[in-house]
């Protein structure tokens, strides 16, 4: 039996999110709906024109994990902060959830990541993202024991900034196929695929990773089309399993010449988008690794994510696996 069902690796971060106007965006010269990188000089001046704001331990990655744990799974997570107060909240936040998190912290600069990100009335988030110690992830924080007691090792495509993280990823990647686990990765945003499209595709091609998590403008921007249709046939061929989330339209699950379409959860109000695809991934891939087909799969992947955009913040405030039981779906 495995000791984990999920192991995700990513951009230990702590998210300082607040609400604002759609003028603030255009004042400070943000990108919405995108995730910026900035330095630390801008991440301290958008801090200090900052509203009222809510700290919470975030992180792409590490959102996945929580959701995984909140549904029952057993989960794992690597990622790098530094010995500070931010490290330190990011530390016993995840693992208060009961996610297996040993990474050890940075002595020194540079300071724990944090994103500042700005919520617009319509629920969409703006990221304004310094990474901090996240970029001294490298080969020597993966744990190899765990790698190998995980059913799948999961990575956002925003690691693919930081240079170490690659060859972090590719080891982790090694020991998983070794050990007879999958891999699988999130394409994170359509700014990073632009980025990085050649190598995305070659982790997929190679089948460094079997499965990956896209959304619509990202499998577009893969591909360098604006056909849907055409973007979809595509990655079907290209990994072993696609999952593609279509916002209010639901997802689509590829495997093969297979397709299966999955609703949308209803949501009342959407509140704030952040960490939507994080827990649609959290919620696939808790079902997955449970053996559940794949439908049921998707429709955890919808139910996590509509919870998580019917509040401010990226991790569950309610028990994911008490919403499942009570649709039937666990």
């Amino acid at each position: 039996m495995s000791q984990f069902d999920v192991l995700t690796i990513g951009n230990a971060i702590v998210d300082i999110i607040s609400r604002c106007e759609e003028q603030f965006l255009i004042d400070n010269a943000i990108i919405k709906g995108a995730m910026n990188l900035i330095d630390a000089e801008r991440a301290e001046l958008l801090y200090s024109r900052m509203g009222p704001a809510l700290e919470a331990s975030g992180g792409s990655a590490g959102n996945t994990a929580a959701g995984v744990a909140s549904l029952g799974g057993k989960a794992a997570y690597f990622g790098k902060v530094a010995s500070d107060q931010l490290g330190e909240i990011f530390a016993h936040d995840i693992r208060a959830l009961g996610v297996h998190f040993e990474t050890r912290p940075l002595a020194k600069t540079p300071p724990t990541a944090r994103s500042m990100i700005f919520v617009t009335e319509d629920g969409e988030r703006s990221m304004n993202t310094y990474l901090g110690a996240c970029v001294e992830l490298g080969p020597e924080d993966v744990e190899a024991d765990v790698v190998a007691a995980s059913k799948v090792t999961y990575f956002e495509g925003y690691l693919w900034d930081p240079p170490r993280a690659k060859d972090a990823i590719r080891a982790a990647a090694r020991i998983a196929h070794q050990n007879g686990r999958e891999v699988s990765m999130t394409l994170s945003d359509s700014f990073c695929v632009h980025r990085y499209r050649a190598e995305f595709l070659d982790l997929m091609r190679s089948g460094t990773v079997d499965i990956v998590f896209a959304n619509r403008a990202e499998v577009l921007a893969l591909y360098e089309t604006e056909d849907f249709e055409l973007a979809l046939s595509k990655i079907a061929a290209d990994c072993k399993l696609a999952l593609v989330t279509k916002s209010e339209e639901g997802s689509v699950i590829l495997k093969g010449a297979e397709r299966i379409e999955i609703e949308a959860l209803p949501v009342e109000r959407v509140v704030d988008t952040t960490g939507a695809g994080d827990l649609y991934a959290a919620g696939f891939l808790f079902g997955y690794t449970a053996g559940y087909p794949l439908e049921t799969c998707g429709k955890l992947g919808s139910l996590a994510a509509g919870i998580v955009i019917g509040q401010i913040g990226p991790r569950p405030m309610l028990p994911l696996d008490v919403e499942a039981r009570k649709i039937g779906l666990i």
